[in-house]
């Protein structure tokens, strides 16, 4: 597959979006956050990495206190708020040994106003990238162990929601794909688009699942600290097949200069004994995802994050050609 290299190391685009600042936080938004705290923020440190258009900062306050504050807005992508109302609801239902940061409150100013949301401060950082082989090790460890917590799911299927049901495995990237016929689509897309199709066609029954998943780890959602992996930013979480973690966490690692994907994906137990039929028919719903997104203008406020996607689609496709003998 000679036209379907992964990118690697140094080269990939960043996790992020144009983040605001606590300052820029509405004055009365900010006497909120200090009235339900208590005190008054002296230090706000800005977390750069990851896809939102807000704030996301660590604040201390003049007690001594230490939390991770996100807010957003509708202004300037209108969908970002329904991701952090999400993300509220299912962080504050998981069990509390999940390896989460602890989310304290939430405040909701409803439809045109902020959503903010105020979590337990963690000494941690982000696994380093081009990956580590030490710091790898631990991460799918966690995941691993995440899955495991988290089977069965602790929340219900009217809560959650199911893979089964998410419009990454019933909308039809590559039928999306054929349609538009994007200028610089990939000869390999082009060649076996009638085999794509097909075979994410299947993707939706193949997902099903009792584990509730993540389904967006990548290094700038997770935290590293001495003795633990937290994982961070929960809005996609559904219930569903429980490999499909480590399948969706393989594009962006092998992206940031990890190792070859099926070297990861069989180190995970429910992934050596998932159905091969299964994870291909997945596999392709994922990489039309991320072939068909990484074509589309960039979303208000998160200008890497079409290239993030191209980067991560161009994996997903080599590793499903590496699994269907699909070379040519």
């Amino acid at each position: 597959m000679s036209d379907e290299q992964a990118t690697t190391g140094n080269s990939v685009p960043p996790a992020a979006g144009v983040r605001l600042q606590w300052d820029d936080l509405p004055e009365h938004l900010r006497g909120v956050v200090e009235d339900r705290l208590g005190s008054r923020v002296i230090a706000a440190r800005s977390q750069p990495s990851g896809f939102s258009p807000g704030v996301a900062s660590r604040l201390t306050l003049a007690d001594g206190q230490c939390v991770f504050l996100k807010a957003v807005s509708p202004e300037p992508n209108p969908d970002s708020p329904s991701f952090h109302r999400r993300e509220a609801r299912i962080v504050a239902a998981l069990p509390p040994d999940a390896p989460v940061p602890r989310l304290l409150w939430s405040h909701d100013e409803g439809e045109d106003g902020w959503v903010v949301l105020v979590f337990e401060d963690v000494e941690g950082r982000e696994p380093t990238t081009p990956w580590v082989p030490a710091e790898l090790d631990r991460v799918i460890e966690s995941i691993v162990g995440l899955s495991d917590a988290l089977t069965p799911s602790p929340l219900d299927e009217d809560f959650a929601g199911t893979t089964e049901n998410w419009g990454i495995f019933r909308i039809g990237w590559w039928h999306l794909v054929e349609y538009g016929q994007p200028e610089g689509l990939d000869d390999w897309s082009l060649r076996h688009l009638p085999e794509l199709i097909d075979l994410e066609a299947k993707a939706s029954q193949a997902v099903a699942g009792t584990t509730l998943l993540h389904l967006d780890l990548r290094a700038d959602n997770l935290l590293v600290t001495d003795d633990r992996v937290l994982v961070v930013d929960w809005p996609h979480a559904r219930i569903g097949a429980p490999w499909l973690d480590i399948a969706f966490f393989i594009p962006s690692m092998r992206m940031q200069g990890g190792p070859p994907p099926e070297e990861i994906f069989v180190r995970h137990p429910a992934a050596r004994d998932a159905d091969p039929d299964a994870v291909n028919a997945a596999l392709a719903a994922i990489a039309g995802f991320f072939t068909r997104q990484s074509f589309q203008p960039p979303p208000p406020g998160l200008p890497t994050l079409r290239p993030f996607q191209a980067a991560q689609g161009a994996v997903a496709r080599e590793w499903l050609a590496s699994r269907l003998g699909w070379s040519d």
